[in-house]
């Protein structure tokens, strides 16, 4: 009885660390950042962004903000759903028809890499490029912007 049971767990654990984790990690790591957007709010910066250029800046900051609003609460939503179901296939995005699976944010801003230790290649010299301060409205001032 002792073999069948240690031989169906090495079967176990080898399907285990064949099988990779791809899945789960790319929707769990999806879900955080969709559920990140209620500090963000790139979806509503983005629609009061698109409702004012094509429609008017009176639109754009009446039915834009509602938009805006309403899209950014769903991606939080969306992300909560897939934390807490990410060890459960299947991996691929969802509600792809109303939001794009990945966070956006508006046309006039595309954000870059912030300035950190991590992301610095001359961190010993105190000084590289790289975002200030990407979070304050305002302040999207760039050191070393070639």
């Amino acid at each position: 009885m002792r073999k069948p049971v240690s031989l169906l767990g090495l079967v176990l654990l080898a399907g285990v660390l064949v099988s990779g984790c791809a899945g789960p990690e790319k929707k769990l790591g999806r879900g955080i950042s969709n559920l990140l957007e209620l500090v963000r709010w790139g979806d509503a910066q983005r629609t009061i962004e698109q409702t004012s250029v094509f429609e008017s800046p009176n639109v754009g900051m009446t039915t834009g903000v509602v938009k805006g609003i309403n899209k950014s609460l769903a991606r939080a939503g969306i992300g909560l759903y897939e934390i807490v179901t990410f060890p459960i296939p299947t991996y691929d995005p969802i509600a792809k028809n109303y939001l794009t699976p990945n966070p956006v944010s508006p046309d006039s801003y595309k954000p870059g890499i912030v300035e950190d230790s991590v992301f610095s290649t001359d961190a010993q010299m105190g000084f590289s490029g790289g975002e200030i301060a990407p979070l304050v409205p305002g302040s999207r001032f760039k050191v070393f912007n070639n």
